[in-house]
C-alpha cells in the first residue's frame, strides 16, 4: 500500500483489503478467478460506511504506471464490511467491462511492449533488409533451424514451426533480417509473448495466428494481427479517439509514418514509410495530443517543419539529424547567418512535447522519440513531408479478451493467483 493511501486510510477510518476471497470450495470458481484478475490489475476494495459498492475508478489512463495510479487513489471500490467480491459476479462483470480496467491492462501491455522492443533492439544480429532481397531472411541455417516454416515464396510468409515462444526468440537472439513492416509485426507478436508468458503464449495461439510476412499476405491467413483471428479491430487513424482516452491507450498500438507526396517525390525508396509500435507516451505528450485532438495537428506541424527545412540548402551526411536531433554545436554555429532564424523556428516547432515524449519502436532504429524520425526523414526524402497514422489494431478488443480468458483459465486449472510473477 502506498504512503498516500495509508494516510487516506488513517484519516477516513476505511480499511483496504484484498478482494475478499473465500477459501476452499470457491478457490477455482470463475468468479473467484475473474476477481483475482482484477486484483492483479490493481483494483483495491476499501471497506467503508456504504450500503452498496461504489466504484471510484479515477483516471488510471493518465498515469505513468500502476503504482502512480494507486498513489493517486485510482482503481478503488468502496464496499460494506465483510464484502466478498467473488460472491457478487455482477460487480465483477461491471469492473471487468469498466474503462479503467482497460487502462490497468494498458500498464501490463505497456510493460510487455517495452520488454519486447528492448530485447529486439538489443539483438545486433536482427538486421534490416531491402525489399529486393526478400521480406524476411533467416541466415545460413534457414528458417526451419530457427523455428519458422515458409508458406509463401520470396520471404513473404512464415509461421512458427513447433514452439511459438522459440520462434519469437529467434528475433531476440538469432541471425535474421526483415524490412520495417515485418519488424512491426515481430514487435507486436513479441509483445504478446511477453504479455502472456511463454507457456500461455504457446498454448493460446496457433502457428497460423502468429504468421509474419507482407501485410497483404497476413490478410489471407489466420493472423491474430490482421487475418481471420483478428476479430474486432479498433480504427482510429488520426488518433482522435485514443487521444481522448489518455496516455495508456496509446501504448502497444501499431502505426506508420508515411510520405505525403506521391512516390515521384521519393529519393530513398527504402525510407518511404516507417512502421512503428508505440512504447511510451509522456504526460506532456499525452496532454498535447488530447489538446490538439490527435495526429492531424502534427501532420500540419510536420509539413511546416519540412517547408522551413527546404529553405536551408546545404550538404553533409545526416545534416538535419545532426542539426535538430543531436544538436551538433559546431554544425549549428557554422550555419549561414540567413539560416539562423530558420533554425530557431525549427527548434521552436520541435520543442512541442509530442516530439520528445511520444516514443516508438521502429526496426532497425530501436526505441526513439517520434521527433527523431521526422527529422531523420528530412535527410532521407527531402522532397516530401510525412504524416502520422495509427494502424488498425485489436488490443482493446480481441487481445484483451484472450489475455483475460487465458488468465482465468490458468487460475481455474491451477487454483492459484492469476497474476504471474514479474519477468526477471
Amino acid at each position: 500500500m502506498s504512503a498516500r493511501v495509508q494516510r487516506w486510510v488513517l484519516r477516513t477510518g476505511m480499511r483496504v483489503c484484498a478482494l475478499g476471497f473465500m477459501p476452499g470450495a470457491f478457490a477455482q470458481s470463475p468468479a473467484m478467478c475473474e476477481a483475482k484478475v482484477l486484483e492483479g490489475l490493481g483494483w483495491q476494495l476499501l471497506t467503508a460506511a456504504v450500503a452498496q459498492p461504489r466504484i471510484e475508478a479515477g483516471a488510471p489512463c493518465d498515469r505513468a504506471d500502476l503504482p502512480a495510479a494507486q498513489a493517486a487513489g485510482d482503481l478503488r471500490v468502496l464496499v460494506p464490511a465483510h464484502y466478498d467480491l467473488a460472491q457478487h459476479p455482477e460487480l465483477v462483470r461491471e469492473l471487468l467491462q469498466h474503462p479503467a480496467t482497460r487502462c490497468a491492462f494498458g500498464f501490463e501491455l505497456g510493460a510487455a511492449t517495452r520488454r519486447a522492443t528492448r530485447r529486439l533492439q538489443d539483438n545486433s544480429h536482427y538486421r534490416f533488409s531491402a525489399l529486393q532481397l526478400g521480406w524476411i531472411g533467416f541466415g545460413m541455417g534457414g528458417a526451419q533451424a530457427q523455428g519458422w516454416q515458409r508458406f509463401r515464396s520470396f520471404g513473404r510468409g512464415y509461421a512458427p514451426l513447433g514452439s511459438n515462444s522459440r520462434a519469437l526468440e529467434t528475433f531476440y537472439s538469432g541471425r535474421v533480417r526483415s524490412e520495417c513492416g515485418v519488424g512491426r509485426q515481430v514487435a507486436q507478436l513479441a509483445t504478446l509473448r511477453e504479455l502472456f508468458g511463454d507457456a500461455a503464449f504457446d498454448q493460446a495461439f496457433t502457428a497460423g495466428e502468429l504468421s509474419i510476412g507482407t501485410f497483404l499476405t497476413l490478410h489471407d491467413t489466420p493472423s491474430v494481427l490482421l487475418g481471420a483471428s483478428a476479430g474486432e479491430r479498433f480504427a482510429d487513424g488520426k488518433a482522435q479517439k485514443t487521444a481522448r482516452l489518455g496516455r495508456q491507450a496509446f501504448v502497444g498500438a501499431p502505426g506508420f509514418i508515411e510520405h505525403v507526396f506521391d512516390r515521384s517525390h521519393l529519393d530513398d525508396i527504402h525510407n518511404q514509410a516507417e512502421n512503428f509500435v508505440i512504447t511510451d507516451v509522456s504526460a506532456a505528450a499525452a496532454a498535447a495530443l488530447a489538446r490538439h485532438d490527435g495526429f492531424a495537428h502534427y501532420d500540419r506541424l510536420n509539413r511546416r517543419i519540412w517547408e522551413i527545412a527546404t529553405q536551408m540548402p546545404g550538404t553533409g551526411r545526416r545534416r538535419f539529424e545532426r542539426l535538430l536531433y543531436e544538436r551538433d554545436r559546431a554544425l549549428r554555429q557554422a550555419l549561414p547567418a540567413a539560416q539562423q532564424p530558420l533554425l530557431r523556428q525549427l527548434d521552436q516547432l520541435l520543442a512541442d512535447p509530442f516530439y520528445a515524449g511520444f516514443e516508438i519502436y521502429v526496426h532497425p532504429k530501436g526505441v526513439r522519440p517520434v521527433g527523431y524520425h521526422i527529422v531523420r526523414l528530412l535527410d532521407r526524402n527531402p522532397r516530401t513531408p510525412y504524416s502520422l497514422n495509427l494502424a488498425l489494431h485489436n488490443l482493446p478488443t480481441t487481445i484483451w479478451q484472450r489475455w483475460l480468458h487465458a488468465r482465468v483459465d490458468h487460475c481455474g486449472a491451477a487454483g492459484s493467483a492469476v497474476h504471474p510473477p514479474p519477468p526477471q
